[in-house]
């Protein structure tokens, strides 16, 4: 069954400032918002995709340089990448605030940098703020490009939700200040569904989608949203139609024949678990399908961006 092609997508990719990629670990996030940045692209949108540990896929599948902290590289026309580095971010907004003098001493403060990489969820309030320094229009440096679109492959599952809720938590801290003013500005654009949606990124099998639907349950309780759109990865293609398996089931049961009727279950299963996730959210869901290569390069990344036209 070919990658299923929906309007809904294809509108999430020219209506939104920001795409929030979330699943559990080893789901596909990074290829699928790779994937999607790509198609955003295509529409003419300039595009950036966020990853927030330095894994570098994307560069290395694009064959392009590799993508360094607070560097936004072009991967291809009208799509660049940026691994978002938290103490760089946190030198970049503290340059904006303060400046100058305060700056260095800051900068070079023991007791301050000690701070930062103690306080809990400091770290992530400052990665998701460079997110939502990405997706303004004037940016913290003003000889930054601006985007049209910025796709974030967020951290596995409940670090993702985590980082969606420290902006509210901060700001409820700080009460007064700078830090309460960019921490509710940041809340503002993630809760707001006119301009953030969130995508679900699941694989076809009992767990993950399992903790699919665990997942939307608490992105509603901490951020009050649901998925958008939830992105059923790694889906084997359905080779044989009703007749071709009566016909294989009532021959004999040995080497080919076999092969072909335990591909045939496994896809069958699939699809149980698609319809499993069908039932249990509102959120269109559409597939991706299973690429057999051990590592992706540029042309699967367009044969999957096919898929979001």
């Amino acid at each position: 069954m070919p990658p299923t092609r929906v309007p809904y997508v294809d509108a999430l990719l020219r209506d939104r400032s920001v795409l929030y990629v979330t699943g559990k670990g080893g789901v596909g996030k990074t290829t699928v918002a790779a994937a999607l940045g790509l198609a955003a692209a295509r529409t003419g949108r300039r595009t950036i995709v966020c990853e927030v540990a330095e894994q570098d896929r994307m560069s290395r599948a694009f064959a392009r340089q590799g993508v360094r902290s607070e560097q936004e590289v072009e991967l291809a026309e009208g799509l660049w990448a940026i691994t978002i580095d938290p103490q760089a971010a946190l030198e970049e907004w503290l340059a904006k605030q303060v400046g100058g003098t305060a700056l260095k001493v800051l900068g070079h403060s023991h007791a301050f940098q000690y701070f930062v990489a103690a306080a809990p969820g400091a770290k992530e309030l400052i990665t998701i703020a460079k997110v939502w320094e990405l997706a303004q229009p004037q940016r913290w440096s003003s000889g930054n490009r601006t985007y049209d679109l910025v796709v974030v492959d967020a951290p596995a599952s409940g670090h993702g939700i985590g980082m969606l809720t420290t902006p509210r938590t901060f700001g409820e801290i700080a009460r007064v200040g700078p830090i309460r003013r960019q921490a509710y500005k940041v809340s503002e654009l993630l809760s707001d569904p006119a301009r953030t949606a969130y995508v679900g990124v699941a694989l076809p099998e009992e767990m993950p989608v399992t903790e699919t639907i665990e997942l939307e349950a608490r992105l509603q309780r901490e951020i009050g949203l649901s998925f958008d759109a939830v992105v059923m990865n790694a889906m084997w293609p359905e080779r044989f139609s009703s007749a071709d398996v009566t016909k294989l089931r009532a021959a004999p049961r040995e080497g080919a024949v076999r092969a072909a009727l335990e591909v045939h279950e496994r896809v069958k299963a699939q699809r149980a678990h698609v319809r499993r996730l069908e039932g249990a959210t509102d959120a269109p869901v559409t597939s991706l399908p299973f690429v057999f290569e051990s590592d992706l390069e540029r042309d699967h990344y367009h044969q999957l961006a096919d898929a979001f036209a």
